[in-house]
């Protein structure tokens, strides 16, 4: 972090897919879906053909930009035939078209929110959170590109403002309370913190709070994702860095866990 402030903060933490036009995105599922009247068309049973993010053979590492997908990685075939896969098949495709319908329309929906439309057919937000990852790296671009968002655990307090998609601003002013982390942080603006402060656990986080660190050692910035971290407290970490060159810091325990939250923090994740 020290050498990348001194070389002028061009290199970010972390790393991550491109954020795609909503033409762009409608293109590409109408591809997809162009391919699969295609199959069926010559008598052939359709498939997707989907990289295996399970593998740590197809994760590269480079400094500048953390863990990605190499460019020729393996990849696993989900085909309407298989007894094995093809459930899979036909809710990739439901997903698939509720995410052309968001892009379509530009509005967005959580995760949840895309589990709750049929519970009993997706059976588990697992599945869902799946499917949508899988989605995100057949169409190679960032989940948000898909209007798809998470709801947020994360928690900010300290010398930051920043104002939402709906005009609110919100002023994150360290207090007895914390403010929580936004679904969408490009509206962060203002800030004169000299440091950013991740705390790994929730609990140490509020105890700081108590003990006013923030405004002890202010203009500062506290973040916690209460434990491992979520995709939107890790964007708001990047934000800040791209944006302010805002130095970062983390509190966690001194084991591998520790270790292993703090690079996720810095290089993302699997």
């Amino acid at each position: 972090m020290l050498a990348a402030l001194r070389r002028g903060g061009r290199e970010p933490p972390t790393g991550g897919s491109r954020l795609a036009s909503s033409s762009e995105v409608l293109a590409s599922i109408e591809n997809i879906i162009q391919d699969i009247i295609t199959s069926l068309a010559r008598n052939e049973a359709p498939a997707f053909t989907i990289d295996n993010r399970s593998s740590w053979e197809n994760i590269k590492f480079e400094d500048s930009v953390g863990l990605q997908m190499v460019s020729h990685c393996t990849t696993r075939k989900i085909k309407s035939d298989s007894p094995k896969s093809a459930q899979k098949f036909s809710l990739i495709l439901k997903i698939l078209s509720m995410i052309y319908k968001l892009v379509q329309s530009n509005t967005y929906a959580t995760k949840r929110d895309i589990y709750y439309t049929d519970s009993q057919l997706f059976g588990n937000q697992t599945v869902v959170d799946n499917i949508i990852n899988d989605i995100s790296c057949m169409l190679k671009v960032s989940r948000r590109s898909l209007h798809i968002l998470s709801t947020s655990k994360g928690l900010i307090a300290g010398n930051l403002r920043y104002i939402e998609e709906d005009g609110t601003k919100v002023n994150c002013t360290c207090g007895a309370t914390a403010v929580a982390v936004p679904s969408n942080i490009q509206g962060i603006r203002i800030t004169d913190a000299k440091f950013v402060l991740i705390v790994e656990k929730d609990a140490t986080f509020q105890r700081l709070l108590d003990d006013n660190f923030c405004n002890k050692l202010s203009p500062c910035i506290m973040i916690t994702g209460k434990g491992v971290p979520d995709l939107n407290t890790r964007l708001l970490v990047k934000k800040l860095w791209d944006t302010f060159h805002v130095p970062v810091f983390t509190l966690v325990d001194a084991d591998p866990h520790g270790i292993e939250i703090m690079c996720i923090y810095k290089y993302g994740s699997m």
